[in-house]
Formats: structure tokens, C-alpha cells, sequence
């Protein structure tokens, strides 16, 4: 999953953005408030980790205005900042969590993967789905218990499918999810994804909705 990491402590950043990265997900690094502003208003991102303190416009403003202009994706904050009503102001203004500095990395990754989870409307670590089990701890994918050997990439695809199972997800935004900016976007890299993803987890398990993209169905 894409994340838009918002930071301009050159070292805090450059720590965040190693342990996301190393967690599987895709990084967007801006450390100026207008470039982030912008990012955020215009892409599509599955989180966004925040630092209010940022050259140009600070971070509770780059959130109001997000929020105002309708921008739902869920954000963590990162403040030195540890005042109680500066953080009821954050929240207030629809942060969905709240971490000071400094903090341990390992609590980082596990306040935005509960975020994330939320925003999709899941409330566990572990994601099933009939006999997949996907663990967001762990980075580990199970089917009927046995354990499936996936490489990061199909990892992160699996992953996104099923934190949002039950819709179809298009193309369009599964490149935008788990490539860089650069990356060609005629190339079949999808295809051929969603090809090895499914020798590894069962034929039966993602659906291709011809011209609209591809779908998991959710648990009932």
C-alpha cells in the first residue's frame, strides 16, 4: 500500500521510511507543507503519517483542508508537540490517531496498520476470507493453515485486495498502489501479478470483472 510520509526531521524520515518500507509498503517522502498539502489532495494514498511542525503550512492546516475538501484516507500524526489539547485539536480536526515523539518505530507500524484496518472496516490483525487468512502482524498469508510462500510484491497485492474485499478494485488503482510514479502504466504488470498470485493461493480466489477490475469477495 501506498503511504505518504509527512516529515521534515531529515533522520526521523529517512527511520520512518526505511521501517515501512521494510514492512512492505510504498513510500511518498515530503518534508515541505505544500508540497504535502498538494500530494495528498491529489493522489490517492492508503494512509498518510503526518508531522504537524512543517515549513510553509503546518500539519493541523494540511488537515483541516484535507478534510474539508472531502479527503477520507486515514492519517496518523507525529508531533513533539505533546500537549492533551493540541491533540484534541487533531483529533477534532479527523486525525485518526495521535503518537508524540519520540516513539518506537515498532508502535509507528502498529498504530497505521490499526488505522488502516478501520478505514477498511476491520477490527483484527488477522484477515480471512473463506479459506485465506491474511496476518497484517506478521506479513504472513495462510490457506486451510498451510503456510503460502509469497514475495513481497504479490504480498502487497493480496494485501490490498483484501483490506478491500467486497469491491471491486480497478486496475488504475492497484498500479497506483504498488508501483512507483515512473512505472509504465500500459505495461501488463497486473495481469501477470494477479497470474502468479493466484498459482499460489487458488484459481478461484481474486475474480476479474472484465473492464472493471478485480475482486475478493468478503466473508459473511
Amino acid at each position: 500500500m501506498r503511504i505518504l510520509l509527512v516529515e521534515d526531521d531529515d533522520r526521523i524520515a529517512r527511520n520512518v521510511e526505511e521501517a515501512l518500507t521494510d514492512a512492505g509498503y510504498l513510500v511518498d517522502r515530503e518534508c515541505d507543507g505544500e508540497e504535502a498539502w498538494f500530494k495528498g489532495d491529489t493522489e490517492d494514498y492508503a494512509a498518510v503519517i503526518l508531522d504537524l511542525g512543517l515549513p510553509r503550512i503546518d500539519g493541523l492546516t494540511i488537515l483541516k483542508r484535507w478534510r474539508a475538501n472531502g479527503r477520507a484516507m486515514p492519517i496518523l500524526i507525529l508531533t513533539s508537540r505533546d500537549t492533551w489539547m493540541e491533540r484534541v485539536e487533531g483529533i477534532n480536526c479527523g486525525a485518526d490517531d495521535y503518537l508524540p515523539k519520540p516513539f518506537k518505530m515498532e508502535e509507528v507500524l502498529a498504530r497505521l496498520r490499526a488505522i488502516v484496518r478501520r478505514s477498511a472496516g476491520l477490527s483484527v490483525p488477522i484477515i480471512t476470507i473463506g479459506a485465506l487468512s491474511l496476518d497484517t502482524r506478521q506479513m504472513r498469508v495462510t490457506r486451510d493453515g498451510a503456510h503460502l510462500n509469497l514475495t513481497p510484491q504479490e504480498y502487497r497485492l493480496l494485501s490490498y485486495l483484501m483490506h478491500h474485499s467486497g469491491r471491486v478494485v480497478p486496475h488504475s488503482e492497484l498500479l497506483e498502489q504498488l508501483f512507483s510514479h515512473d512505472f509504465d502504466k500500459d505495461s501488463n504488470a497486473i495481469e501477470v501479478l494477479i497470474g502468479r498470485v493466484r498459482k499460489k493461493i487458488g484459481l478461484d480466489c481474486i475474480e476479474t470483472r472484465r473492464g472493471f477490475g478485480y475482486f475478493i469477495g468478503r466473508d459473511e
